[in-house]
């Protein structure tokens, strides 16, 4: 499900060892239904999406990457449910290739990074030092906010859709919708063309996390208010960047003459600033990274409403995003709306909630100071 964030990293680090790279189809109905019907009832939305995605790339590949993620900032975790994921699908689907299901833990020290990919490289026979280079590589072309830009993109050309990217492998993917990755052991280059170099690898050394700079070309970007809304979209990347279970949100929010910011377009050391005013340190990479990018955009006034994206039953998004809110409402007085998604929600629903909040705050900006005069 990390694909939406390592993107970049993955497809660069193992097309350096001679591997095709087959990104799983964009999500559908076929692939969510098929999903549920594999996988535990209590799981949340985007796990049992990512069952759909394994078998889709089932009969199709030779290696299928499931990394079992603990941590991939210092002193910080990820959902427990990621540690479990490779056992999970191992347990339950029948008739699987291999599964590439190393462990990446970087809670201690950013080289359990390396550690990770010399186990992976020696999965596909490849040497340590043609790893380590291929590690080198990929952390050099490793970009956070990959998808983001890709989005941004699309808005500034007018298109209707992302752009189209590889289904079938052979080149590096620019199509959003699959979680899982997967390779075989068939060898092929993957360009890189030095435009695409942006921020390194993550490198954590301190209850901080990993620190990736950002282009500085996006240093202070507001929304004027003279000009377009604009609304900051928190949640986990594999929710906000999957057009069907996000049910398209940040499309229908640029239709509705809306810009959109995500956590992914503030710069990693503006988010850890405001992270490192709460009285201790985030136990969860993502909660740092959702608290910090959110109380970064209300304090430049860089938006004029906040949209929480969450699954249903997602442990941390129950507290990460009420804390969010409870500063936000207290320090700014921003308006702040919670879309709940799992597998039964209906887009009618969905649609009328996210009308109402952009109307909402049309009328806000045109009539805040108006007080009228019967009182």
């Amino acid at each position: 499900m990390f694909y939406y964030r390592f993107a970049s990293f993955w497809e660069c680090f193992f097309s350096a060892l001679g591997a095709e790279i087959i990104v799983s189809d964009r999500t559908n109905k076929r692939i969510l239904d098929d999903g549920v019907k594999n996988c535990v009832d209590e799981a949340c939305l985007p796990i049992k999406l990512f069952y759909g995605h394994v078998l889709n790339l089932r009969d199709k590949v030779d290696y299928i990457l499931v990394p079992r993620f603990t941590s991939i900032s210092g002193n910080e975790y990820i959902c427990p449910e990621f540690g479990g994921l490779p056992d999970m699908i191992r347990h339950t689907l029948k008739g699987l290739p291999g599964l590439i299901d190393t462990e990446i833990n970087m809670r201690k020290s950013a080289r359990g990074g390396l550690k990770a990919a010399i186990e992976m490289g020696e999965m596909l026979g490849a040497d340590k030092r043609r790893t380590v280079k291929a590690y080198q590589l990929a952390s050099g072309n490793f970009r956070k906010d990959h998808f983001y830009k890709e989005f941004r993109k699309t808005v500034l050309q007018g298109e209707d859709r992302f752009p189209a990217g590889s289904e079938k492998g052979g080149h590096c993917p620019r199509e959003i919708g699959g979680y899982s990755e997967a390779t075989s052991r068939k060898a092929e280059n993957c360009p890189h063309p030095a435009s695409q170099k942006g921020e390194k690898c993550p490198r954590p050394e301190s209850q901080k996390g990993e620190k990736c700079p950002h282009p500085a070309s996006r240093k202070g970007e507001k929304c004027p208010r003279g000009k377009r809304l604009c609304v900051g979209v928190i949640g986990h990347p594999y929710n906000v960047y999957d057009r069907y279970i996000s049910m398209d949100l940040l499309r229908k929010l640029t239709d509705h003459g809306v810009d959109v910011r995500t956590i992914e377009a503030v710069e990693e050391v503006d988010i850890n600033r405001q992270a490192s005013t709460l009285p201790k340190p985030m136990f969860w990479n993502h909660g740092r990274m959702a608290y910090g990018a959110a109380l970064h955009m209300a304090e430049r006034g860089e938006v004029e409403g906040f949209i929480c994206l969450s699954s249903f039953g997602c442990g941390i998004d129950s507290f990460v995003n009420d804390l969010i809110e409870r500063h936000i409402r207290r320090r700014y007085g921003i308006p702040f709306i919670t879309m709940t998604i799992d597998e039964h929600s209906g887009e009618a629903g969905f649609n009328t909630r996210l009308e109402a909040f952009v109307d909402m705050l049309k009328w806000r900006r045109q009539n805040e100071d108006y007080i009228s005069a019967s009182g």
